[in-house]
């Protein structure tokens, strides 16, 4: 029997859970106490297996010593700086580093603290390039079904998930929505489906529709990853690009989930040979151990933007308190120093065909419908339960109380173990996911 950690249940009147059922959790609280390596462990001492990274933040395991000693030093030298008109030199070795791993040319960074702050800085930022260039009327932004980018008025608006904007209509600009990729064709792909590119010509349609002059930015996560892993057609990205060419219009990969080695590759732009205008990531920038994202853009924007600017003033009236905090900067460098290091995205590369078999052997399972992925991020669609999402809800809190902790939305469950996680931790993952789904009594 495992020692306990900490009181198996705390007082949970004053803390408001973000995307839970607090009815539900106040019932049956399931609770991490302790972290290290690929696991946790609840107040009571039992071990549970961590198949998500965290919220696929951790990519290189939790409780990264030397992650914990660069935070402690810079805490211990320069804990705060504001980044209004000041500046710590931190942040611009940061910055720096990331340009080394970043597209060539997409190498000029803005800090924020999340990938929801990520969007709505990107969004401006691309806003504010087109006034730059004399093209003030480029207000619209176009985002996909199924899309997620975040929960700020940016994400909100771009959000292509009903629930994510059912009830927040009035903070929203204007942002219209071409359909997701996934067909019914495309079941039981692994890595990119053969079908689906065709989807990308609803941008065109778009343009048509509305004027590609009146278009700022289209926003696309390279995979869409909140929604349950939907892998790109092959060539679908290629033509989104060459239409954003066409109309001059900016395009941003949304890589809060699939930077950092996610892919195999640093970043998924890379992976798939398309590069965008713009680039926000967050989660494994600090190996989800400090709040920090960061937008990446090509260096001619920025030029654009500076160029444009009358005077003494900002250039870009944007920014928040904690932009490029230097604790976390620290944090980040630290986090790239293990990536390089430890060579992780050359370790998911290799560690992926092993994960995807271990994940398509779960086809034939009564509660699997469809199987996705790519790299080291898998979808599972379930079979559908009484109402949407019940089925992604209880099977969740079954795997938790079985061992492994893994993210559901709706009725697909999100598999995205570390880059570092050992193969035989990989394969007691699988056999979590055998014994639950493989009930056929849910």
């Amino acid at each position: 029997m495992n020692a306990p950690i900490a009181p198996a249940v705390p007082n949970m009147e004053h803390h408001w859970l973000p995307f839970t059922n607090n009815r539900l959790f106040w019932q049956e609280p399931q609770i991490f106490a302790k972290a290290e390596g690929v696991r946790y462990w609840t107040p009571e001492g039992r071990e549970i297996l961590d198949g998500a990274s965290g919220l696929f933040c951790c990519a290189a395991g939790h409780a990264r010593p030397e992650i914990a000693d660069a935070v402690h030093k810079q805490l211990m030298t320069l804990d705060y700086t504001p980044h209004f008109q000041r500046a710590a030199p931190v942040s611009f070795e940061f910055a720096e580093r990331l340009a080394g791993i970043l597209p060539e040319g997409i190498d000029r960074v803005f800090f924020g603290n999340s990938g929801s702050e990520a969007v709505d800085s990107a969004v401006k930022i691309c806003l504010a390039y087109h006034r730059a260039k004399g093209q003030s009327q480029r207000t619209r932004f176009v985002s996909r079904n199924w899309a997620y980018h975040g929960v700020n008025m940016g994400g909100t608006s771009l959000a292509g998930m009903v629930n994510n904007r059912r009830d927040f209509g009035a903070v929203t600009f204007d942002a219209v929505h071409m359909r997701h990729t996934w067909a019914e064709e495309q079941k039981f792909s692994r890595g990119q489906p053969e079908t689906g590119a065709d989807r990308a010509d609803d941008l065109e349609e778009m343009c048509k529709l509305y004027g590609g002059e009146t278009i700022a930015a289209v926003f696309i996560e390279p995979i869409a990853g909140s929604i349950g892993t939907i892998v790109p057609p092959k060539g679908y990205l290629e033509k989104i690009r060459a239409i954003c060419d066409k109309y001059g219009i900016l395009l941003v990969f949304d890589e809060v989930i699939t930077g950092f080695g996610r892919t195999g590759s640093a970043f998924a732009s890379q992976e798939f040979a398309v590069k965008p205008d713009v680039i926000t990531m967050a989660k494994a920038l600090t190996n989800g151990v400090i709040p920090m994202s960061a937008v990446a853009v090509k260096r001619e924007i920025q030029a654009a933007v500076i160029d444009a600017a009358q005077g003494d003033r900002p250039e870009l009236f944007h920014g928040y308190t904690y932009s490029a905090h230097p604790v976390a900067c620290a944090a980040g460098i630290a986090a790239l120093n293990i990536y390089r290091d430890e060579g992780l995205f050359e370790r998911a590369k290799a560690l992926s065909p092993q994960f995807l078999d271990m994940v398509f052997g779960l086809r034939n399972l009564p509660q699997v419908v469809d199987l996705r992925g790519y790299g080291m991020l898998a979808g599972i669609q379930l079979k559908p339960g009484a109402t949407p999402g019940a089925k992604g809800s209880l099977v969740q809190r079954l795997l938790f109380d079985a061992g492994l902790h893994i993210k559901a939305t709706g009725d697909a469950i999100i598999f995205a173990p570390a880059l570092v996680t050992p193969e035989d931790d990989m394969a007691r993952m699988g056999d979590v996911l055998q014994k639950v789904l493989g009930r056929a009594d849910l």
